[in-house]
């Protein structure tokens, strides 16, 4: 049993117990701000049910065999917070149960054009009563703390149907942590503070034991039933539980249909009286506008969303589904965050504790950027809501400006492991890319004057302490950790340096731009921009390559020969100290600095680069293809990056790296978009200037996407040696092709033939990690 193959949904027939930790992550439903795995609407079986709002998590400390100075003290992990998915159902007296009776037909599908998971079941219980089960499911885009499920059961003879609908908190969930002090802090997080229910409407109220958050859910229900019937109702409700109860007779042919609202809501500053309004107000918005109504918002929102960036490939039918995929979970990951942080799951699940790193601004937020950049600008505002804390950091450290979090929550550093963590100081700089990238792409000059320029001048002030000028190399950032997590603790990064270079450029230009707010004199612009002028860029001109860091190229090989596969990943295997004194890369470093500053390398350049690199790199971060695969693609390794492509768009659906049962990788799904539109679109975005240089592979016969950029949408379509260029709304866009300048205007698309890709040798990959489809 697999996904049937779908343009528009991803659908699995057929019950598998043992995928279903696989399957409530990709069947999740998520709006930025709540997230529901997508577990039966029965809650059991289950792999790891889970239900979670952005932001909201407890709190625990850090372990430490030895504490040192600066080390971070508290650990954050999202919380597993009321279940309000659950909607049980009796035939007669018999439970359904899909481990029970006979699972006749069994079909669930993930909508992408209509936002909802569907299901269909025809069950036979144990004693030969037949029923079929329909439920829909959705999570508002455009009411954020709504939920929606329409269930339906239908005899196949006269039968008592009792539905009970719970609200459900605290529910008993596996220990996902071997750290006895996160356990416990996730055993049984959730204090109650209040509880209420009448008629049909019931509300919990809890709060989290040591980090002091509180949260609210509501339910309520509309019960349709044939006239002729009369159901009996009731509700009950305790600290952690809130349940609803229909028993009904229904006729052969009819059908009893439940309509379930939700609503959500959470804070660290508001009271429990405050939060129950909350949700009782977004309660009645939902069932005032009724399910109907929220199907057809949910489903205007969506075709407005894939009228901006769509992606069509011909020529592999898997491939065009994993690609809308990706692009529906990005979506459903941001759309409504509002000022929260993008985590490195989304709200699919509990991995990584819930927290957001890098990923979401070097991968997530170029995609919404140019596809719905209101939820890129909200992201960018979390990031500037917890400045304070940034700066704090800093300050901890003994620098100055601010120094963003590796791994958070809240803003503040979670990360107990500092060479990886707190001295991946480019995480500082990654922020400030996407400012930029966000500011380029939409010219929004309220953003750029009421966040962005604190955020570029901060982060500028950061590199300026934590480097320093010498007379033989420039300026020179020390002691850093780069992208690739195989290294550590390494001088002048070039990652780190170029995006620290671009920082230090765009604060200067915000800073003239707005000085009220920069607070910046003409000295320190001067030396930001200094700074930037002399960078460090290493440079091994024995090999003609450049080293991601110094003497990079001088380390001992790896010995890939002799690594077996199942000693992959590295990490887990082998120390690493050794890891960290050798040539061996986890994920793209020196090709990421070639993709997002590619400006600062000639073409000669990228390709020695590229190919040197492509043999060292074992990809064992799911960050890694889509990057390899922009690059491969921009060299001419045409076919090389279409294997990458494809890794990265089927990292979770076929779970490639094993742990999809914790959630979907964002930044992998994000990299699927990345390796089509930068890879084969060649599109590329250097200092504001929007360019295309398309390449089709082979293995495609024709490939399109859709974008926008300064309020202009565009379709980019590829087919046989020739590009199409067309305004699907908005005013003319002067761009690119291939570096030749086109103007592209709304009732005149513009067609250019590609040039000829250079035939490549296909390069040498470390033995053993070739790109993966399944």
């Amino acid at each position: 049993m697999s996904y049937a193959i779908e343009p528009w949904q991803l659908s699995w027939q057929g019950l598998s117990v043992g995928n279903l930790h696989q399957t409530e992550s990709t069947f999740a439903l998520a709006n930025g701000h709540i997230g529901m795995r997508g577990t039966l609407d029965e809650g059991e079986p289950r792999g790891l049910p889970g239900t979670y709002l952005n932001g909201f998590y407890e709190q625990h400390q850090l372990p430490y065999g030895e504490a040192g100075y600066g080390y971070p003290e508290a650990g954050q992990t999202v919380v597993n917070v009321t279940d309000g998915k659950i909607i049980r159902l009796l035939v007669e007296d018999e439970p359904l149960d899909m481990r029970y009776g006979d699972a006749i037909e069994h079909e669930r599908t993930l909508d992408f054009r209509t936002g909802t998971l569907r299901r269909r079941t025809v069950w036979e219980s144990p004693t030969g009563r037949r029923v079929t089960v329909r439920s829909e499911r959705l999570v508002s885009f455009t009411q954020r703390a709504v939920a929606a499920i329409r269930y339906e059961v239908e005899p196949e003879e006269d039968l008592q149907l009792v539905v009970q609908s719970d609200l459900l908190a605290n529910e008993p969930t596996k220990s996902r942590s071997s750290d006895p002090r996160v356990a416990a802090a996730l055993d049984a997080p959730l204090v109650s503070d209040f509880k209420m229910a009448e008629k049909s409407r019931a509300v919990l109220c809890h709060r989290t034991k040591v980090s002091g958050l509180r949260m609210a859910a509501a339910m309520d229900h509309e019960l349709e039933v044939a006239e002729s019937t009369d159901p009996r109702t009731e509700i009950r409700v305790e600290d952690d539980l809130a349940r609803f109860t229909a028993a009904v007779d229904v006729k052969a042919g009819t059908c009893l249909k439940l309509t379930k609202y939700l609503a959500y809501g959470w804070s660290g500053q508001r009271s429990t009286p405050a939060l129950r309004a909350q949700v009782e107000a977004a309660l009645a918005g939902a069932c005032q506008t009724g399910w109907d109504g929220l199907l057809a918002e949910q489903k205007a929102f969506l075709d407005n969303f894939w009228e901006v960036s769509d992606i069509e490939v011909e020529g592999d039918d898997e491939l065009q589904q994993a690609l809308r995929f990706a692009l529906f979970h990005i979506l459903q990951a941001g759309a409504r965050g509002e000022t929260r942080a993008i985590p490195g799951k989304g709200l699919t699940g509990p991995g990584y504790d819930g927290h957001a790193f890098w990923d979401t601004e070097m991968f997530v937020l170029p995609v919404l950027t140019y596809t719905l950049p209101d939820a890129a600008r909200d992201a960018l505002r979390w990031r500037h809501s917890t400045l304070d804390k940034a700066r704090e950091r800093a300050q901890v450290l003994g620098l100055k400006g601010a120094a963003f979090p590796w791994r958070s929550i809240n803003g503040a550093e979670c990360s107990a492991y500092w060479p990886a963590g707190t001295a991946a100081f480019h995480v500082s700089g990654d922020v400030a890319y996407a400012v930029q990238q966000y500011l380029h792409a939409t010219n929004d000059e309220d953003f750029d004057r009421d966040e962005a320029t604190e955020i570029l001048v901060e982060t500028a002030r950061l590199w300026m302490s934590l480097g320093h000028h010498d007379p033989h190399d420039g300026f020179r950032i020390d002691g850093v950790t780069g992208p690739d997590e195989y290294s550590a603790i390494v001088d002048n990064n070039i990652y780190t340096n170029l995006i620290a270079q671009q920082n230090l450029r765009a604060a200067a230009d915000a800073a003239e731009r707005h000085p009220d707010k920069a607070n910046a004199s003409e000295e320190e612009i001067a030396a930001w921009r200094k700074a930037a002028d002399v960078m460090a860029m290493p440079y091994d001109e024995l090999l003609e390559v450049h080293p991601q860091a110094d003497n990079f190229t001088k380390h001992a090989e790896w010995d890939f020969e002799n690594t077996p596969e199942d000693k992959y990943p590295l990490l887990l295997h082998f120390p690493y100290f050794d890891l960290y004194r050798r040539q061996v890369v986890k994920q793209a470093d020196l090709v990421l600095a070639m993709h997002v500053r590619g400006d600062a390398f000639t073409q000669e350049e990228k390709a020695r680069n590229f190919t040197y690199y492509e043999a060292r790199t074992v990809r064992d971060s799911s960050l890694s293809a889509g990057t390899q695969a922009v690059l491969a693609a921009e060299v001419g390794h045409l076919g090389l990056a279409f294997d990458y492509l494809v890794e990265a768009a089927f990292t979770d659906l076929r779970d490639l790296h094993g742990n999809v049962t914790n959630g979907l990788h964002m930044a992998s799904l994000a990299g699927a978009w990345t390796a089509l539109v930068a890879g084969f679109g060649g599109m590329r975005d250097h200092g504001g200037e929007l360019t295309f240089a398309p390449r089709l592979p082979d293995r495609l016969t024709a490939f399109s996407f859709r974008m926008a950029f300064r309020d202009t949408r565009i379709a980019v379509e590829v087919r046989g040696g020739e590009a199409t260029y067309r305004i699907v709304d908005g005013g003319e866009l002067k761009t690119r092709h291939h570096g030749e300048p086109i103007t592209v205007t709304p009732d005149a698309p513009v067609t250019m033939p590609i040039p000829e890709a250079p035939e490549l040798e296909r390069p040498r990959l470390p033995f053993g990690r070739e790109p993966r489809r399944n």
